[in-house]
């Protein structure tokens, strides 16, 4: 008899608690609907994913209101027959695609990641092609070989080069800082350009044009210096993300090439 009455006053607690449990699992409820906690978590980590919030009290606050306003436009919008309405069809199916893709991308990301061998070599690479000395020089850019040869002459004179540059360059990019084009590797310009500025002294000028598929140059040697790079580590991550963009694209192309179809893509 007493087993039968503990049991029976077991099995009221339980039941008395199952609302409150049961309540434990949503933030409120809506028309009689409850809503449930977990759309709040997941709004949350949509919301912090990034890094650009963090999660705080007033955060937490802001989506409950926002997880129960929705659940109050959804209601009214289910009460209309939206739901069936070809517009939305339509418009789930993108929504659908369009989870589908990103997690695939997601998941190809994780099971393929870049591991600090594959930045360090990249990082190698990149220092064994731009070693040696890089140059610092200035330029005018102009039309015509004639234009750069009155540029020359008036120069020899006692010309000021940066002002020419500033009142006669067409490259916008330098003209305004006096044709100054910085430290740079040669490899960055054109071959013709780079040949002639690699064989200047410092405060020579070319005695002759220089053409380029841009036009005609004159071009005057301010300094050079052995390359330098910045440590690998302070450059690591930038190296690991310009990877796992490319190891991206190569994944993609590649699905592309495997897929059977008959459409051909505009390149």
């Amino acid at each position: 008899m007493k087993k039968f009455a503990l049991a029976a006053v077991v099995a009221a607690t339980i039941t008395a608690l199952l609302p409150a449990a049961a309540t434990a699992q949503n933030i409120a409820t809506v028309n009689g609907k409850p809503v449930p906690k977990a759309r709040v978590e997941t709004l949350i980590q949509q919301v912090t994913k990034s890094g650009q919030q963090q999660r705080s009290p007033e955060l937490e606050a802001q989506i409950k209101d926002e997880v129960v306003r929705r659940e109050i436009f959804m209601q009214e919008a289910e009460k209309r027959g939206i739901p069936q309405s070809a517009d939305y069809k339509a418009q789930m199916e993108l929504a659908r695609q369009m989870l589908l893709i990103r997690g695939l991308m997601e998941d190809a990301k994780a099971k393929n990641p870049v591991s600090d061998a594959e930045a360090q070599a990249e990082y190698d690479k990149f220092k064994a092609q731009n070693s040696g000395e890089e140059y610092r020089a200035r330029h005018i850019l102009v039309e015509k070989e004639e234009d750069a040869k009155a540029l020359i002459e008036k120069i020899k004179a006692g010309g000021n080069f940066e002002e020419l540059a500033k009142a006669n360059s067409k490259d916008t990019g330098s003209a305004q800082n006096g044709g100054d084009l910085d430290f740079a590797n040669p490899n960055n310009f054109v071959p013709e350009f780079s040949k002639a500025m690699t064989a200047l002294k410092k405060g020579e000028m070319t005695q002759e044009p220089v053409k380029s598929q841009f036009g005609w140059h004159i071009i005057k040697l301010e300094d050079t210096r052995p390359a330098s790079f910045p440590a690998f580590d302070d450059v690591k991550a930038q190296i690991k993300q310009r990877i796992e963009q490319q190891k991206m694209i190569d994944f993609q192309e590649g699905l592309i090439k495997k897929a059977k179809t008959d459409y051909s893509f505009n390149k």
